[in-house]
């Protein structure tokens, strides 16, 4: 059914605050996953449409009409031999593009380096938290605990309780059937906010996949220093769609509430399965139910508070 014609005004005046937005340039940088010939593994299958420099200009084009006010770097798979290079790089980009807001920046935190790594992100006054991809296994089926690089091994937690002296948050990129780690973390280091990346990658859209993925959310859900990014949500091969995941929104909103949940662009990534504009409309359109003032939050005030900007 079509919007009210005032409704869907109004929801375009609300301001946009994208968190999970990438810049690179790749004549300039080394990202392995985009500058080598050979591509890696990827959740959205062929990804060689977004091999290409992307740029603030780029950005602001793609957003078109949407009403972006702030955004918020994330770290790109940048050449992991120097991850506080690329917190630097965009630190420039942003003194002379006026983007992004605000960064946050590759954390491999079980690195016998992570002290140093994290006191050069930390030099940056963009930096707010960091990413890190911990150690999973490839299915729920597969899923145990205390792997080496997952959230149960020391060396990791041990660079992870060195973000709350930087007061950084933690970026995590994990698969749902890792939330009982991803919680014992959330409760054994209550100070560090924790942000689900790409809504805990609800890939498995089989009702079984879904009903685990959405326990799982709600056991994150039980602790305050848990928020959700909604975005990342796309299906490999399938275009953006409100029908596909137009659930998965409507859930992560009901399970986190609109304090706790956040809507980004994943763009330039995101390009390859939707428009800036039809995954924000998509966004907008699911959540329409909502007062304007609870829709708010989750397009711009809860990435205000979150990541301070």
């Amino acid at each position: 059914m079509p919007l009210d014609p005032e409704i869907a005004r109004a929801q375009r005046e609300i301001p946009i605050i994208d968190v999970h937005q990438h810049f690179w340039k790749l004549k300039d940088n080394y990202y392995p996953w985009l500058c080598d010939p050979i591509p890696i593994q990827f959740r959205y299958g062929d990804y060689s449409y977004i091999k290409h420099d992307y740029m603030p200009a780029d950005y602001r084009r793609d957003a078109g009409e949407n009403r972006v006010v702030k955004t918020v770097h994330e770290e790109a798979w940048f050449d992991p031999n120097d991850p506080v290079r690329e917190t630097r790089w965009v630190t420039e980009v942003a003194k002379t593009h006026n983007l992004p807001t605000a960064l946050v920046a590759n954390g491999p935190l079980d690195r016998e380096n992570i002290e140093e790594i994290l006191a050069g992100h930390a030099m940056s006054p963009l930096a707010r938290g960091i990413r890190n991809f911990p150690k999973t296994s490839s299915s729920p089926r597969e899923a145990k605990r205390g792997a080496p690089g997952s959230m149960d091994d020391p060396r990791w937690q041990y660079g992870y309780s060195l973000l709350e002296e930087h007061g950084f948050s933690a970026d995590i990129q994990s698969p749902w059937w890792d939330v009982d780690a991803l919680c014992d973390l959330a409760r054994d280091f209550p100070k560090t906010q924790i942000i689900i990346v790409h809504a805990g990658l609800p890939s498995d859209r089989s009702e079984e996949g879904l009903r685990g993925w959405r326990a799982a959310m709600e056991k994150a859900a039980n602790h305050p220093n848990v928020a959700v990014k909604i975005s990342g949500i796309g299906e490999p091969g399938k275009r953006w769609s409100l029908q596909s995941n137009g659930p998965i929104i409507r859930d992560l909103v009901k399970i986190f509430g609109t304090d706790r949940g956040m809507f980004a662009s994943n763009f330039p990534v995101d390009s390859i399965i939707g428009t800036f504009e039809e995954i924000y409309d998509g966004f907008r359109a699911a959540v329409a139910d909502l007062p304007l003032s609870e829709q708010r939050k989750l397009f711009h005030d809860n990435a205000e508070r979150i990541y301070r900007l």
